[in-house]
C-alpha cells in the first residue's frame, strides 16, 4: 500500500541497498549491518524492524535495488512496511514482497536471517541501542608538576587521562562531565570523579567533541568531513546526519551551524539539514539557535530566519550618545557584538546587545575605532561575566571597565584568564583586582564538580581545590 509521511521523525537514517539475490547492506545512523540470506530483502526489513521495535515507533528507510532503482518506506516494529507517496504506475515491489512474506519471517519468532560474522538475534523489547563496551582507559591520580597550577588549585591530580595530540577536552554546561577523545579514537566521557560513563570508537579526522542543543534536547557532538555525530547521553548510541561535501559545522550558537563554500547554510531540525532561506544579500549567517539562524548585514541589522517562518528583522536599540550602527563585529548565543558611531568620527562605542530583543546589555567606553579591530569575545558560559577586547564586563552588576592592553583569553566561571601588558593575568568583574601570574602558568578549560580540568601535552588533570 501507499502512504503518505506521517511525520515520521527521519532519525535515524536509514538504507537498505541489495546487491544481488543473496546480499544486501543495511546503513542505520550511519553503521552498516552486511547481510546475507536467501531472501535478503526480508532479511533486511527484519533488521530494521528489531530497530523500530527498540525505538517504539515506525523508522523511514530508502530502500534500493541492484538496478538502482529506490522505494522510500516506512517500517513498523512488527515488520510491516509501507510506500511512501509512490507514483501511481510505480508497482511498490518491496512492500508486496515484505507482505507476502511477513508471516514467514515475523511469525512466532522461527523466523532466522544471517548477518555475516554473527548469529541471529532474538527479537528485543523496545530500548534504546547502547554503545558497546570498550576496553577501559588508563585512569591513574599524579601530581601536577610541569608548570605553575592556576590561582586556588593544588598541584595533586586527583585523576588523570591520557588524550589525543593537539584535542581540547570540554565540560558539560551543569558541571557534571568531562568529554575527550584519547589516542586511541575514542570519545571517553567521565564524571568530575573520573569514573568512565561511556565511550565510543570515533573516525580519526573528528573534530573536538562540544555540548550542544539539536531538537531541543542537550547533546555531545561531534563532527567529521562527512557527517555530524550527536549523542543523548546514557551509553545510547548516536544519532549521524550526512554532510555534503566542503560542509563545515560550526558551534557558534547554542545548535550546530552547517556550512558550505559559498555564502549558504543549514540548521539542523527533525533530524535533519534544514537551508537557512530568505537570507539578505550582502548577509552573513552568524550562528545557530536551534533551528533558527541569526543573520547580519555589516552595517546591520540582524535577522532571525527559521524554516516555514518569514524572515524576522531584529531591531537594535543604540547606547547612549550613539548616532548608528558602524558595524556588527560577531555573536555568540543571545550576544551580538555591536559597534557604534558617535558625533566624533574618532571615537566609536562597543556594545553587547541582546538578540532576543535587541537591547543593550553591556556599553563599553567610547574608543577609537582603530583599537576595536583586534578585540575578541570571550563570555563566561553562565552569562555573568565577559571580556570583549580591552573592555571587562559584569552583566550582574552592569558595570564595564576599560583596561589597557587587555587581551583575553578564556575564562572559568567569573575569572577572566588575559595577557595584559605582556604578562599572564586574571581578573574577577565587577570589583576584583587584575592579578599578575606566573608566565607559563595553566588555565582550566573548566571546571567539573570540585575539580579544574588542566591539560599539558596530552594528560589532562583533574586539579583538586585548595
Amino acid at each position: 500500500m501507499t502512504v503518505a509521511d506521517k511525520g515520521i521523525p527521519s532519525w535515524p537514517k536509514v538504507t537498505i541497498r541489495l546487491y544481488d539475490d543473496h546480499n544486501a547492506e543495511v546503513k542505520i545512523a550511519g553503521r552498516s549491518h552486511p547481510v546475507n540470506h536467501h531472501d535478503p530483502r526480508q532479511a533486511a526489513i527484519a533488521l530494521v524492524a528489531e530497530r523500530a521495535g527498540q525505538l517504539g515507533r515506525a523508522v523511514k528507510a530508502t530502500a534500493v535495488d541492484s538496478d538502482g532503482s529506490s522505494w522510500p518506506l516506512v517500517i513498523h516494529p512488527d515488520g510491516q512496511v509501507e510506500a511512501i507517496e509512490l507514483a501511481p504506475k510505480r508497482k511498490p515491489i518491496w512492500p508486496i514482497i515484505a507482505a507476502a512474506g511477513l508471516a514467514v519471517v515475523l511469525v512466532g519468532g522461527t523466523a532466522t536471517y544471517l548477518l555475516v560474522g554473527r548469529e541471529p538475534k532474538a527479537p528485543k523489547p523496545p530500548a534504546a541501542n547502547k554503545l558497546p563496551e570498550l576496553p577501559a582507559p588508563k585512569i591513574v591520580p599524579d601530581q601536577f608538576i610541569a608548570r605553575p597550577a592556576p590561582p586556588g588549585w593544588t598541584t595533586n591530580a586527583s585523576w588523570t587521562i591520557d588524550i589525543a595530540e593537539n584535542s581540547a577536552p570540554v565540560v558539560s554546561p551543569d558541571g557534571s562531565e568531562v568529554a575527550v577523545l584519547t589516542e586511541d579514537q575514542k570519545l571517553v566521557v567521565l564524571d568530575s570523579s573520573g569514573k568512565v560513563l561511556w565511550q565510543d570508537e570515533v573516525p580519526k579526522n573528528a573534530s573536538d567533541p562540544v555540548y550542544t542543543t539539536i531538537d531541543s534536547k542537550p547533546v555531545l557532538a561531534i563532527a567529521t568531513p562527512k557527517s555530524l555525530r550527536y549523542y543523548p547521553g546514557d551509553a545510547i548510541e548516536p544519532a549521524e546526519i550526512e554532510l555534503p561535501d566542503g560542509a563545515d559545522v560550526q558551534f557558534f550558537g547554542t545548535s550546530p551551524l552547517v556550512t558550505f563554500g559559498d555564502t549558504s547554510a543549514s540548521v539542523v531540525s527533525n533530524g535533519e539539514l534544514r537551508t537557512v532561506d530568505k537570507q539578505p544579500r550582502f548577509s552573513t549567517v552568524l550562528l545557530a539557535e536551534g533551528d533558527k539562524a541569526l543573520i547580519a548585514r555589516y552595517a546591520g541589522p540582524l535577522y532571525w530566519s527559521q524554516p516555514g517562518k518569514e524572515l524576522q528583522q531584529l531591531t537594535l536599540k543604540p547606547p547612549a550618545g550613539a548616532t548608528g550602527i558602524n558595524h556588527i563585529a560577531m555573536a555568540s548565543p543571545g550576544r551580538a557584538m555591536v559597534i557604534w558611531n558617535t558625533k566624533k568620527p574618532d571615537e566609536v562605542i562597543p556594545t553587547v546587545s541582546s538578540t532576543a530583543d535587541g537591547s543593550v546589555a553591556a556599553a563599553c567606553p567610547a574608543v577609537n575605532p582603530r583599537r576595536v579591530q583586534s578585540w575578541k569575545w570571550v563570555p563566561d558560559a553562565g552569562g555573568k561575566v565577559a571580556a570583549y577586547g580591552e573592555c571587562v564586563i559584569d552583566f550582574i552588576g552592569r558595570k564595564t571597565s576599560l583596561i589597557e592592553d587587555f587581551d583575553p583569553l578564556s575564562v572559568t566561571g567569573t575569572t577572566i584568564y588575559a595577557n595584559s601588558g605582556g604578562n599572564l593575568s586574571s581578573i574577577v568583574p565587577g570589583g576584583g583586582k587584575l592579578t599578575a601570574l606566573p608566565k607559563n602558568a595553566a588555565r582550566p578549560w573548566g571546571i567539573a564538580g570540585n575539580r579544574a580540568i588542566v591539560v599539558h601535552g596530552t594528560v589532562l588533570y583533574a586539579l583538586d581545590k585548595k
